[in-house]
């Protein structure tokens, strides 16, 4: 039975035009998952006789025609309803309603000879490697996409497009299949794609228990010399993956579901992340040229201090000291291990990271590596340091040229000067002793910026009524949570109920000197060394021992201390404040702090006591 294509509509409906019910012939249909389990969209490749385009998306209330074999490659249709839209600089145009004329058999085969056009735009391209090695610009379907041209193009020789790389088995591992998409070229909707990539993290295998059920789940993170991009498993897609993959290593990733990465828990630069499906497939690829081991953006040490903390970043530094690896026991219980490490750069500063678990173990630090940190998270802990996540990279002695120069300024000039005199992100030679008068007549921090200083002063008064709060238990996160009614904890941070909590400090105390007070901020480590009690131990006296809670606050009214702290100018109802936080109490050094008064005496001008004839009297 033959049918009348409507000429020229594929076209009319990639610009926008309007077309009414165009008649058209399905080519290929290509299948492919989303986030949601169970979900799946199907992509479809339509002819008018004269031009072919693979841009059309069905609607998912429309599966069942594919479903029941109604809709299938050859079949006739006719459009009742679409819409264009745009999707990562790519065209597509969602198919509401749609009636099969004439299924595949009546039509008898292709009609016409229509030519493959491309739905991409300028710089949404793939790499497709050539024989001679060097890589050919290829579109997103596979054929050749010239830059500077129109986004509709016609791909001469192209063939209509198959969906043979869902469901067939990935390239052998030796070799690189013919088409290769970059990191930074994929986008949602992509149908069929493969990356050639490099393990840079992996993490352990994560479980979950909710409501809603349980579950379990790992991610990696993968780099190409494009970008990088971290990648989900989830339950089954855990049992299968898992084994295979070995950080530092290459594979061949081939088809997922592409979708917004919650940058709640990743630092990586992509909007995306992947995550696994039935039809992905993982194999080793033996030829990596190309494909860099480490993909950072750098902090230099210097600049710590004008970064917000909790920043999640990547810093590169010589390990010049590192402390022994020692045991501790968590608030929650559990068993851990952690181990600190002094970091110099060229500029002369340095700064703690502290690693934990296998990482804290296993480093050798006997030759005073150099280290590239990728991930880590910033604290206002002793000044500003750094500590690692479970998800932070760290990387001895990289095969990058930040390492090669990094090395050469530490042999030829770094060892003398961090012996001789380092300047610490924190050290005493940072820090500037003021009095309470002087924070407030110099205006500190009015520049927006935070500035650090040191004072002796005196605890006047304490806040105590709100000074615990109930914080997740969870590892380095300390949001609040909030009892459900089954007495389990809900951490909206991390998303996860807790069986239970751990008390953490925001003690708030009056400090005064000799010439004026204010009001200062305590959080966990500085409020523990004033109060001389842990948190969850002041916890427990305020639920069952109201004296001896009480009594915690009257031993601290009065007593002096050397307070490091950091005052940062914020906005509360259109009024700025002077917002004051105790980084660090220390004890009195009376002779060092009596020494630091006289020099302070000798260095006032001196009026002349013998005034010539005529002077004015001072």
């Amino acid at each position: 039975m033959s049918v009348k294509l409507t000429q020229g509509a594929i076209e009319a409906l990639f610009n926008e035009s309007t077309v009414k019910n165009p008649v058209l012939q399905v080519m290929n249909i290509c299948e492919f998952p989303t986030a949601k389990e169970g979900h799946t969209r199907y992509r479809l490749n339509l002819s008018d006789g004269v031009h072919c385009l693979s841009c059309f998306l069905l609607a998912t209330h429309l599966n069942h025609l594919r479903e029941a074999e109604l809709l299938e490659p050859n079949c006739v249709c006719v459009l009742k309803k679409t819409v264009s839209s745009s999707l990562a600089s790519r065209r597509v145009v969602a198919v509401l309603d749609l009636d099969v004329l004439l299924t595949a058999a009546e039509t008898g085969g292709k009609i016409g000879n229509p030519a493959q056009l491309t739905d991409q735009t300028p710089g949404q391209q793939e790499v497709q490697p050539s024989t001679s090695g060097s890589d050919e610009i290829a579109g997103p379907s596979g054929h050749c996409a010239s830059s500077g041209r129109s986004s509709l193009t016609k791909a001469p020789g192209m063939a209509s497009l198959t969906g043979s790389g869902l469901g067939s088995p990935p390239p052998a591992p030796s070799q690189s299949p013919k088409k290769l998409t970059l990191i930074n070229q994929l986008a949602p909707y992509h149908c069929e794609w493969t990356i050639r990539a490099r393990v840079t993290v992996k993490s352990h295998i994560r479980t979950w228990s909710n409501s809603r059920g349980e579950g379990k789940f790992f991610s990696f993170d993968v780099v190409d010399q494009s970008g990088e991009i971290r990648i989900l498993a989830f339950n089954k897609q855990v049992d299968k993956f898992f084994p295979r993959l070995e950080q530092n290593q290459v594979y061949l990733i081939s088809n997922g579901s592409l979708k917004v990465a919650n940058k709640q828990f990743t630092s990586l630069n992509n909007d995306y992340e992947i995550a696994l499906s039935p039809m992905s497939r993982i194999a080793p690829c033996h030829d990596g040229r190309g494909v860099p081991s480490l993909r950072c953006l750098f902090v230099p040490i210097a600049q710590l201090e004008d970064k917000e903390p909790d920043t999640i970043l990547d810093v590169i530094g010589v390990c010049e000291e590192a402390e022994d690896a020692v045991h501790i026991t968590s608030k929650a219980g559990e068993q851990l291990t952690k181990r600190a490490l002094t970091l110099i750069d060229c500029s002369g500063k340095t700064v703690t990271l502290t690693l934990w678990g296998e990482q804290a173990q296993m480093f050798d630090a006997s030759r005073h590596p150099v280290v590239a940190i990728k991930g880590a998270r910033l604290s206002t802990f002793d000044g500003r340091s750094l500590s690692a996540l479970c998800s932070t990279t760290l990387t001895v002695d990289p095969d990058i040229p930040e390492a090669s120069a990094l090395r050469a300024w530490y042999e030829r000039a770094g060892r003398d000067r961090s012996l001789t005199g380092r300047r610490s992100t924190s050290g005493q030679s940072e820090i500037k002793w003021k009095t309470l008068a002087e924070v407030k007549a110099e205006q500190m921090a009015c520049g927006q910026k935070a500035e650090d200083f040191s004072c002796v002063a005196t605890v006047i008064a304490s806040y105590k009524e709100n000074c615990l709060y109930q914080a997740c238990p969870g590892e380095s996160c300390y949001k609040k949570v909030c009892q459900l009614d089954d007495g389990r904890y809900r951490c909206d941070k991390c998303g996860t109920d807790y069986p239970n909590f751990e008390y953490r400090f925001m003690l708030p105390v009056n400090l005064a000197d000799f010439g004026h007070s204010v009001w200062a901020t305590c959080f966990q480590e500085a409020a523990e060394t004033l109060l001389g009690i842990s948190a969850d131990q002041l916890g427990h006296l305020k639920e069952t021992d109201e004296k001896a809670f009480n009594k915690v606050f009257r031993k601290i009214q009065y007593t002096t201390h050397v307070f490091r702290s950091r005052v940062k100018l914020q906005r509360y109802d259109d009024e700025y404040r002077l917002k004051v936080t105790v980084m660090e109490v220390l004890p009195v050094d009376h002779q060092a702090y009596c020494r630091r008064l006289l020099d302070n005496i000798r260095s006032l001008p001196r009026a002349d006591s013998r005034p010539s004839l005529g002077a004015a009297p001072p």
